[in-house]
């Protein structure tokens, strides 16, 4: 997963609201979701989509990593792709993905704007968003459609929704939320995404342990909609002094193994061997890129 972006913290903020894309390079996010979904008014999406060139290079301007929220629906999506191709914007954010020929259909049309504008070929990624039952059935396919794919998360609004839920519960959508890990995992993508509802920003230690539960299960990252969310995704998607410290001891004693011709050994009572090592020099790697981004 090297050559994947670090999105530990996706931040949405609507293409129309301009008061939050003026301060949204300041919210310390990996990335910044520009929004023409949801968050835009149907009487609006026009007037959002002329936005998202100024938009993406305000948001943008710290180093923060850019995507744009299409709509679903293909009349829709095609001038959403048309106004996000362009340099600043590193990739699009597919809602209800359902099938791999949906996310091919909308790769296509990537292709040939990117062609038109002299843009690198595959400049611009995709994250896939499953949010329905039929997506969650095709999930493995959805995250290998691509060579563009970046990543594949969970809607969990949306989800609950489709499944009748009353309310986001996490206990309910964990099996689901491990069927999008296994399925990027096995299409070489990152895993975003929590069980809970990034909606309810009021209740943070709540939503803390919703991001750790994510991160125990193998999760990267996820989106939120408030600020006061970003700190806890990033600090949730980082490694701990304790995680860091314990990572460098195991590397530090494993490397010395090897290099006196030994394949497994024994470090505070427990067994290391190559995939403890290969663990701890992930930590590692995942320390210096976050270092690397402040």
């Amino acid at each position: 997963m090297s050559d994947l972006p670090l999105w530990r913290s996706m931040l949405f903020v609507p293409a129309t609201a301009e008061r939050f894309v003026a301060k949204a390079h300041t919210r310390g996010a990996d990335a910044i979701i520009v929004d023409l979904e949801d968050a835009v008014a149907p009487s609006e999406k026009p007037r959002a989509r002329s936005l998202v060139a100024d938009v993406a290079r305000t948001v943008g301007q710290a180093g923060a990593d850019v995507l744009v929220r299409i709509n679903r629906p293909l009349r829709m999506a095609i001038p959403d792709l048309e106004a996000a191709s362009g340099a600043d914007v590193d990739a699009v954010m597919i809602p209800k993905a359902e099938s791999a020929s949906h996310v091919r259909l909308l790769a296509e049309a990537m292709e040939d704007l990117e062609r038109e504008r002299g843009l690198a070929p595959g400049h611009t990624r995709i994250v896939a968003l499953i949010e329905t039952t039929e997506g969650i059935h095709n999930v493995r396919e959805i995250a290998a459609a691509s060579p563009r794919m970046a990543g594949i998360t969970l809607g969990g609004e949306d989800f609950a929704e489709a499944l009748g839920l009353p309310d986001v519960v996490p206990a309910t959508l964990v099996a689901h939320l491990q069927q999008v890990q296994l399925a990027a995992r096995d299409g070489g993508i990152l895993p975003l995404g929590y069980a809970g509802g990034m909606a309810n920003f009021s209740d943070l230690e709540a939503y803390r342990a919703d991001l750790l539960a994510a991160r125990a299960l193998g999760f990267q990252g996820g989106s939120c909609i408030h600020p006061a969310q970003v700190a806890f995704l990033n600090e949730s998607f980082a490694p701990t002094r304790d995680e860091i410290e314990k990572a460098e001891r195991i590397v530090a004693a494993y490397d010395k193994a090897l290099a006196e011709g030994l394949g497994a050994i024994e470090l505070d009572g427990r067994m290391i061997d190559v995939p403890v090592a290969n663990r701890a020099r992930n930590v590692l790697a995942r320390r210096d890129r976050i270092a690397r981004r402040r």
